[in-house]
């Protein structure tokens, strides 16, 4: 994949893309899972859920033999956000890559499957909260999730922008795929393995986001 030309707006995922947090609450997830039965890595863990919605995460790890309670979700957000809220660092880059946007006048926003709780969380912890004020979608709020398109939809409408000349940053299959569905052009950020599911979903994987704005035409 390459653009022609820099695109009209950037949507970024957060978990993974924004924030250095996957690894931070998938071993939370293990360590929560492992007491109700079911024993997963942190790598199986993060192949089989990054990119989901807790809803998706407690479905599949009953079908997979975890004797969860009525109330798990209420208690697997409760142990993420106290964590959370210790601290986590922005991945690596991203800043330079925001800093390069508005250097071009390019506007971005985040879109995630995560909560604007956890948004507000995560954002606040890295320093990042101030530079999407107003410009956070959050599947919980408007009721949509990636895979499905429209979450990317409408941020992109609600941002001003015309999805057709949008570009999306994500770090799962998942979201690349609610990304080729929308048919936005999507590139697949893959730090901590070789991108494989990402390609496999039509993501362009970059391993660096110092390589990002070239990716992106950026002047």
């Amino acid at each position: 994949m390459s653009l022609s030309a820099a695109p009209h707006l950037v949507i970024f995922d957060c978990d993974g893309v924004l924030v250095d947090s996957e690894p931070i609450t998938n071993q939370i997830l293990v360590d929560n899972l492992a007491r109700y039965g079911l024993q997963v890595s942190l790598a199986d863990c993060m192949t089989l859920f990054v990119g989901g919605t807790m809803r998706g995460v407690e479905t599949r790890a009953r079908e997979l033999g975890a004797d969860l309670p009525k109330d798990w979700i209420d208690e697997i957000y409760g142990d993420i956000y106290a964590r959370l809220r210790q601290g986590l660092p922005s991945v690596r880059g991203i800043e330079a890559v925001l800093d390069r946007l508005e250097a071009a006048d390019i506007p971005y926003c985040v879109a995630s499957n995560g909560s604007e709780e956890k948004m507000e969380i995560t954002l606040g912890a890295t320093g990042l909260a101030r530079r999407f004020e107003g410009n956070r979608f959050s599947a919980h709020t408007l009721g949509v999730a990636k895979p499905d398109p429209r979450l990317f939809l409408i941020a992109a409408e609600k941002m001003g922008g015309d999805a057709a000349h949008a570009a999306v940053i994500e770090d799962s299959p998942t979201g690349a795929k609610a990304a080729a569905r929308a048919h936005i052009p999507c590139f697949g950020y893959a730090e901590h393995d070789d991108g494989a599911r990402l390609a496999a979903e039509g993501a362009y994987v970059f391993h660096d986001m110092a390589d990002l704005p070239a990716l992106l035409r950026l002047p």
